[in-house]
């Protein structure tokens, strides 16, 4: 990898054959483990400007309609975390001469109180080609990281580090964005009204509409309702699912009455806002039409005939693959980040290739077409918790290297870790094709799907029916999709060394434990961020870059010392509470921990304080314990919201003890086994996980003024 400096270009070309569609990463470090940064990326024309708003990528607008720009999403780092960008230089416009790739933080956060400021840039099959640190950030709420530029029909980056005090808006005033941040509740309003107009001229329309063209499929709003039955997921029906997700532009807008002349209203230009959107859950199912609960809705792709692994692997492939060709903005946003282009999608199952003197059948094959060109991966499929097995997954990597395909995916119940890979293969360094093994999870697949028909939307109502038919199938318990299944043969011997105090430091089963606790908590932000449509993210508590293997034997000693595994959660959107939401499984005692922490206000008595919070807290958890933290002097008193009910006062610390904050804690008996069963660990943190936060983190929010957040 190529080091840049502040000022320093350098062409890709030079770096890499495979250069024409690349991956940039933002990453960062926080000793406190809650600071955090947005990308954004700017496409300019030859005077530096934007050429219209469409050109300005950010939270708010992710991806380029051709596919070009392609915001990925945070993804979690030994030493922080990661923002990703898809950029497919191939497909960007010929009149754009520049793209900038910048970052921005919340108004009131520098990158000063960040560390590890860092770009990095790989190229199509995932070989790093250059990275850039920025080591003198202050009070800037906004960086330019570094641009790519055209010379001579070639691109090339210069690194240029330069910073913004002005935020995301005024760095995008400074390249030709008119920024409109009014005020959230106006712009509401102003929808609100909207759509009132909208349904009354619709209504009144729709006498003279006929009964011409009514459908009955999916997106028209009169389909069936999910099944009640015990493996359909807890989600709204399909039809008003559909209705929820589709974005404004892919509704039909009123008919005009018969001879009237249409209304020629000014066109009302709507500018790129940079307060972040709000997101809005399905709306609450209509009542079934099915007589009980015993009829179960038709579905798209049934399972409960699957008796085999190798029908379910079958069958998993086949719905993914064929779900992923017909909408589009899904495959992409799955296959970006491998370094496949922005382009139409073919996709097949068990096609059969030549290796040596006999034939392979590689699960799948994902096919891209751009501009003539191909990209090509070959999947291999696991379910039910399955491991894959090295020599096939070998023999794959070889065959895509003899017949110029770019990658590999592995798709499988594990959730993959940085320095830890699922399969170990050998690459020939002497050919000069390279192909990129990836790792594709359930969970994030799921995680994907959850994002785009429940909070983002998708083009039509079809597509958004096909998602949510995808997700069901993924949910239901014989489809051996559901993420993460096991903590792995060290568990046992790992808990039971602990329980008779035999268990030594450096014990490299110690190590295998922990790392099988870091996918089960990345896992549990896949589904909480999906349900949420929030960024979840784990937290790693680091000043600079750390080595993996170092960090987890360290969390390993203190498996060994104490007993107790430890994470920390960063739930974007969480007002009320700092957004860190803390677990801990002690392994001696059979407990299983939830946490977070709620600041003190900044006016009022501490005997409101603690009269608020308690009223806020009506509909929790009675063994809930809430604990008052001191300035410089730690934990004060404590009780269960059962014997504070009824005394708010005794949360008051004696003498002149100043309150910085309370504790909130809930604790369950966690599940022995390691499996994935009602009695398993793994089942009984994600419970935990999701009563603590529908419980006690939702009416946190809700009572906080102004602002509320949504239940899983």
């Amino acid at each position: 990898m190529r080091e840049m400096t502040k000022g320093a270009n350098v062409g890709l070309t030079a770096l890499s054959e495979n250069a024409a569609s690349v991956r940039v990463g933002l990453g960062w470090s926080s000793e406190t483990g809650d600071g955090d940064a947005d990308v954004s990326v700017l496409l300019l024309d030859e005077n530096g400007k934007v050429r219209g708003d469409a050109d300005f990528f950010f939270y708010n607008n992710p991806t380029a309609d051709d596919g070009s720009v392609q915001l990925l999403g945070k993804t979690p780092t030994d030493s922080g975390s990661e923002d990703r960008i898809s950029l497919d230089l191939a497909a960007v416009a010929p009149d754009v001469a520049q793209i900038i790739v910048a970052a921005s933080r919340d108004e009131g956060e520098r990158f000063g109180d960040l560390n590890g400021l860092r770009l990095t840039v790989c190229d199509g099959v995932g070989e790093d080609l250059l990275g850039f640190s920025i080591d003198d950030a202050g009070a800037e709420s906004a960086f330019v990281f570094g641009e790519f530029y055209r010379r001579n029909n070639e691109w090339k980056f210069r690194a240029i580090g330069q910073g913004y005090e002005t935020g995301l808006a005024g760095l995008a005033t400074d390249f030709g964005i008119n920024v409109d941040d009014a005020a959230e509740e106006e712009d509401e309003e102003a929808a609100a009204e909207s759509a009132a107009a909208g349904t009354a001229e619709s209504a009144g329309t729709a006498g003279t509409a006929g009964t011409a063209g009514t459908a009955t499929g999916p997106g028209t709003g009169t389909g069936p309702e999910p099944g009640t039955g015990p493996s359909a997921p807890d989600s709204a029906p399909v039809a008003a699912a559909v209705a929820a997700t589709i974005p404004a532009q892919a509704t039909r807008e009123p008919v005009a009455k018969a001879g009237a002349a249409p209304e020629q209203a000014p066109p009302t230009v709507r500018r790129p806002r940079t307060v972040r959107k709000k997101v809005t859950l399905p709306k609450v199912a209509k009542k079934s039409l099915a007589d009980n609960d015993t009829w179960r809705q038709a579905r798209l792709f049934p399972v409960p005939s699957l008796k085999s692994d190798r029908e379910r692997e079958t069958r998993a492939t086949s719905v993914l693959l064929s779900v992923m060709a017909q909408v589009p903005e899904f495959g992409r946003r799955l296959m970006a980040g491998f370094g496949a282009p922005a382009g139409r999608m073919e996709t097949f199952t068990e096609v059969s290739l030549p290796h040596g003197e006999v034939r392979k059948r590689p699960d799948g094959v994902i096919r891209v077409e751009r501009a003539g060109k191909l990209w090509t991966a070959l999947v291999e499929t696991k379910t039910n918790g399955n491991a894959f097995k090295e020599q096939q997954v070998q023999d794959y990597m070889d065959i895509a290297a003899r017949r110029g395909y770019e990658a590999v995916i592995t798709l499988g119940n594990d959730v993959a870790l940085e320095g830890t890979p699922l399969v170990d293969v050998k690459v020939d360094g002497r050919r000069k094709h390279k192909v990129v093994l990836r790792h594709l999870s359930w969970a994030e697949v799921a995680h994907q799907a959850q994002l785009l028909i429940r909070h983002e939307g998708v083009g039509n109502a079809a597509h958004a029916w096909l998602l949510q038919e995808l997700l069901h199938y993924l949910q239901h318990e014989n489809s051996g999709c559901h993420g993460f299944q096991n903590m792995g043969p060290a568990w046992v011997p790992v808990r039971k060394g602990i329980d008779e105090e035999t268990l030594c430091q450096g014990d490299a089963r110690a190590v295998e434990v922990v790392e099988s606790w870091e996918r089960l908590v990345r896992q549990v932000c896949l589904r909480l961020g999906g349900e949420l449509g929030q960024k979840v993210l784990p937290v790693q508590r680091v000043r600079r870059s750390a080595d993996s293997r170092a960090r987890r034997e360290a969390q390993a000693d203190v498996l060994c010392r104490e007993g107790r595994l430890d994470a920390e959660l960063r739930i974007e959107g969480t007002p009320g509470t700092q957004g860190i939401l803390a677990i801990s499984a002690d392994l001696r005692t059979g407990k299983l921990r939830t946490s977070v922490e709620i600041p003190a206000p900044e006016q009022g008595y501490p005997l409101s304080w603690a009269k608020r919070l308690i009223r806020q807290l009506a509909d929790a958890p009675a063994d809930l314990h809430v604990q008052t933290l001191l300035v410089g002097e730690g934990d004060g008193p404590r009780g269960t919201l059962e014997r504070l009910r009824p005394e708010p006062a005794d949360l008051l610390p004696r003498g002149d003890g100043e309150i910085s904050g309370f504790r909130l804690s809930l604790f369950k008996g966690m599940g022995s086994t390691r499996g994935n069963a009602e009695t398993g660990f793994i089942r009984s943190v994600d419970d935990v996980v999701d009563r603590f936060y529908a419980a006690v983190v939702v009416p946190l929010g809700r009572s906080a003024p102004g602002r509320a957040v949504s239940s899983p």
